[in-house]
């Protein structure tokens, strides 16, 4: 009897002992497994952009994630954050600065605050055609310096998307010459070009964010707007501002921006994916631009919209002034003489 207790205690303590091992060997196991998992940890990069789901830049963007997330086997996945979700859109460019939101799509004149040469793809009447605008803006050789020149200050310029030609809407009546403009206060994106050209235009600019439009003008705190036909007819404001006047004043881009830290922390490999797939969304939302506005129109006018043709020329020659005083410096003139001469 005594045997059988000695070996029962024998067995016991030689139980307890395999117990402590295994949860040793378990422990360094699970610890091994987490280490794993940290390595190879998908980063979440949020994405801020002001419009909604259905336009253009959303849908490219959408795209470029996945293909970005398969192309880096989970290394990174994008989620975008639409209609103004984390600010608007000046709100956000600091927020990537300080790499708060890692990336945001941005209207191209807010950057005329960080560097004056980005003013001349803002001009009046810069551009021909989305084709002619897209050949410049993502050709390294005439934009590589001038998209690198923000990294001191936290920003690093991906690539420029096409967002479409900008005119003149309001609550009034048809605009078709700068003198239809008189007394009228109209949005603007922030920027001294901006207002400088819609005083010349004849009308009075009033920087607001996109979110406050609608009210604005229901209010009476604005006459209108100036934007192209899909955000105007995204937002609803054929609602309360029927008349679109086609001035084709502007055809600025919108700016993919990241935070310049996160992009140069990147393997050579992955800034390399990045840069194709990115140069990939932006052909495709070229094309779904010129599909979506057909249907923004046709949306627009059963909303009350009446559109109508304008004689560009007189507003063209409004605005040369504003043009000429943009080119003050050797580097902007010789920027808008490379746009020039790649439409020719």
């Amino acid at each position: 009897m005594k045997k059988s207790i000695k070996q029962l205690l024998f067995l016991g303590v030689m139980g307890l002992v395999l117990v402590i091992l295994a949860a040793c060997g378990g422990e360094e196991a699970s610890t091994t497994e987490a280490e794993e998992t940290s390595n190879g940890e998908t980063q979440v990069l949020k994405l801020a952009f002001n419009q909604p789901e259905n336009h253009p830049q959303y849908k490219a963007m959408e795209e470029f994630g996945k293909k970005f997330n398969e192309r880096t086997n989970g290394a990174y996945e994008i989620e975008i954050f639409p209609n103004e979700l984390l600010g608007a859109q000046r709100e956000t460019i600091e927020l990537v600065q300080t790499g708060t939101v890692q990336m945001s799509i941005v209207a191209g004149s807010l950057l005329e605050n960080f560097n004056e040469d980005f003013a001349v793809f803002n001009l009046p009447y810069v551009f021909e055609s989305a084709e002619h605008q897209m050949s410049v803006l993502n050709d390294q050789e005439v934009v590589g310096d001038l998209y690198s020149s923000l990294k001191d200050q936290g920003l690093f310029i991906a690539g420029a998307f096409h967002s479409g030609v900008r005119n003149v809407y309001n609550s009034e009546k048809p605009i078709n010459t700068p003198e239809d403009l008189n007394g009228m206060k109209i949005r603007i994106i922030e920027s001294d070009t901006n207002i400088q050209m819609m005083e010349q235009m004849g009308g009075t600019g009033t920087p607001m964010g996109q979110g406050e439009v609608y009210t604005a003008i229901q209010s009476g705190v604005i006459d209108g707007g100036e934007n192209n036909e899909l955000i105007y007819s995204n937002l609803k404001h054929a609602e309360i501002a029927p008349y679109y006047s086609y001035t084709k004043h502007l055809m600025f881009p919108d700016y993919l921006l990241i935070n310049s830290n996160l992009f140069d922390g990147m393997s050579e490999e992955h800034q390399q994916i990045f840069k194709e797939e990115l140069a990939v969304a932006i052909d495709r939302e070229v094309e779904m631009w010129e599909e979506d506005v057909q249907k923004a129109i046709t949306d627009a006018e059963a909303a009350g919209a009446k559109f109508n043709e304008v004689d560009v020329e007189p507003f063209r020659q409004a605005t040369e002034s504003v043009v000429q005083e943009k080119l003050a410096s050797e580097n902007a003139k010789a920027l808008y003489e490379k746009v020039r001469e790649a439409a020719k």
